[in-house]
């Protein structure tokens, strides 16, 4: 009975929803298919509505069936999707079936095909600009990727522009350093300049204020008589070498201070006024006065002649330093002559004659061009320097040639070995020698007797070779009379030459010992021992009789090195000659190519 009683409501319920729903599902379907058929041309949009109608349906249907919805509820949108499943259904089969594009209502209604028509023009412009915005759409692309190629070539640019900005910022430094470091090299040398010509400017008002003085002083000086109330530094000088003369010293003082006070770079008056110090207060109150000049003044001869007042090595250190610090200053080259004199020393060695004419040499040579009035205020006390300084050069001679005052050896062979005298330029209190161009000294010793030049020991001027030494270079070296070492001097020795150079001599200074007639009570004979043992100097002998042409010639044996002076034993040291042989002419020709004078020797 259920079952019957709920297949007999099932068909009651559709009945109800049809009536209730189907005439307005009916419409919306056949609209729905109708609109799909119009719009055919631009797309099949009945297909499309009946397949979602028929999926609608389905789903709806199956909904019922599973009972996830009340049928009541939902048969009315099951009729409805249905429907319109249905019409559209058919209207897209009766499309396909007759090939219509524009749809099967277009065909019947001319109305609906102009209206398709306007929608097809629609359609165009729409594709068209949906062309025209795919087309835009690549153009875009391809203005984006040349935007993106021109925006990295605009980075690399601006890169590349930043690293030149940067270099450029650089270069601008460097260039700005460089321009700096330049002015200021110009502005340094612009201000050595600056200094130089005030230097200069300073310089030439010195002089000029010098020769002012100078020539004021002279004009005074020929005046006579002091100066009442003096103002000027040529009126105090004048006043201080009047009151000097006259014996006022106190008042000389007072005006050597005044004149000291104008800081004149003069050298003679504060030379003058040293010595007026010294007299007063001794070496060391002069020294402490001119320590107080030289503290308050600039000027360089105030300096100088506070130097002058130390003791003797202090001083000479002083004034060399002095020299250095001031190489062009000249009065210093004559006070540092001063130091080595004869005068100063009592008696100098060769060392201090050439230091002496050394700064002598160099003083004398500003005087060319006046350019040693600039220093003096006293013209007659610059003639004074110069007349000294040339007196003594011509004193000292050639005393500065290197040449003429080295020590000399003196080599003399025996058979024994060598015996070397040393010859030196000036007394010494020591010598010593060396062999070779290294190694130690050797003392040569002293003699038994004192040398009166030092009244101290003498010093041997000899020692003693063996036989066998090899020509080399022998170093001599000794202590002057002050103690002062001078040398070593290089001496080259050479042993052939040496015996040679020692025979040479022998047989020159001897020349009357060549030839004996009838030596010895043996008449008739000529003899010739002398050359004989000096052989080693001889390469050949010439002779004549009673003053033929030398048409003869000795027969002299050759040098025997390791002995000498041995007259070998088969040697003939004479010969026969008739009694008519009254005289005989020899010549020597010696192993270096000179040739002795003609000797002529007479028969007794």
């Amino acid at each position: 009975m259920t079952n019957i009683g709920a297949g007999g409501a099932a068909p009651s319920l559709i009945k109800a929803s049809l009536s209730r729903t189907g005439k307005w599902a009916g419409s919306v379907a056949f609209i729905s298919g109708a609109v799909g058929d119009v719009l055919n041309p631009l797309a099949p949009f009945a297909a499309y509505i009946a397949l979602v109608a028929a999926i609608a349906a389905a789903i709806i249907a199956i909904a019922i069936v599973l009972k996830l919805v009340l049928a009541a509820k939902a048969l009315p949108a099951l009729l409805f999707a249905t429907s319109a499943a249905a019409v559209a259904g058919g209207v897209y089969a009766v499309q396909q079936e007759t090939n219509s594009q524009n749809g099967v209502i277009a065909g019947l209604v001319p109305a609906i095909a102009q209206l398709q028509q306007s929608m097809g023009i629609v359609s165009e412009k729409v594709a068209r600009i949906e062309q025209t915005v795919t087309q835009t759409q690549k153009t875009v692309e391809e203005v984006k990727k040349s935007t993106d190629t021109v925006a990295r070539k605009t980075d690399q640019i601006a890169s590349t522009q930043q690293q030149q900005t940067q270099q450029g910022a650089q270069t601008q430094k460097t260039v700005e350093a460089v321009k700096q470091t330049t002015d200021t090299l110009v502005a340094g040398q612009q201000q050595q300049q600056v200094q130089a010509e005030k230097l200069q400017a300073t310089t030439e008002q010195i002089a000029a204020s010098i020769d002012t003085i100078a020539k004021g002083f002279a004009q005074l000086a020929a005046q006579g008589g002091a100066i009442a109330e003096p103002k000027r530094p040529d009126e105090f000088y004048h006043n201080a070498r009047v009151y000097e003369l006259s014996g006022d010293m106190l008042n000389a003082r007072r005006s050597y201070l005044a004149f000291a006070g104008f800081d004149v770079d003069a050298i003679d008056p504060y030379t003058r006024f040293a010595t007026l110090l010294r007299v007063q207060d001794g070496k060391a109150g002069a020294r402490e006065v001119f320590g107080q000049l030289a503290d308050k003044g600039k000027a360089l001869s105030i300096k100088l002649v506070h130097i002058l007042q130390f003791e003797d090595a202090q001083r000479l250190d002083k004034l060399n330093a002095f020299v250095t610090a001031n190489p062009d200053y000249a009065p210093a080259y004559f006070l540092k002559a001063q130091e080595f004199s004869e005068d100063r020393l009592g008696s100098q060695t060769l060392t201090d004659k050439r230091s002496e004419a050394q700064a002598l040499t160099k003083f004398v040579s500003y005087e060319k061009d006046g350019g040693l009035l600039k220093y003096f205020v006293d013209q007659t006390q610059l003639a004074d320097w110069l007349e000294r300084s040339r007196s003594r050069l011509a004193a000292l001679g050639d005393v500065l040639d290197p040449a003429r005052f080295a020590p000399s050896l003196t080599p003399m062979r025996s058979n024994q070995g060598w015996s070397m005298t040393i010859s030196l330029p000036e007394p010494a209190t020591a010598i010593s020698w060396r062999l070779g161009d290294s190694g130690p000294f050797t003392d040569t010793g002293f003699l038994a007797m004192k040398d009166q030049s030092t009244g101290k020991p003498m010093a041997n001027p000899s020692f003693e070779l063996p036989d066998s030494t090899a020509a080399t270079t022998i170093g001599i070296k000794y202590l002057d009379t002050r103690g002062r070492e001078t040398g070593p001097f290089d001496i080259r020795f050479d042993p052939d030459a040496a015996l040679q150079q020692g025979d040479k001599q022998i047989l020159d200074q001897f020349w009357t010992s060549w030839i004996a007639f009838d030596s010895g009570g043996n008449h008739g004979l000529v003899y010739f021992t002398q050359m004989l043992s000096y052989r080693c100097a001889i390469k050949e002998v010439h002779y004549s009789l009673n003053g033929a042409a030398l048409d003869k010639s000795l027969e002299i044996p050759p040098c025997d090195k390791k002995d000498p002076y041995a007259i070998p034993y088969d040697a003939k040291g004479y010969f026969k000659v008739a009694d008519s042989v009254k005289s005989m002419s020899v010549q020597v020709t010696y192993t270096d190519g000179t040739k002795s004078p003609v000797r002529e020797y007479k028969r007794q």
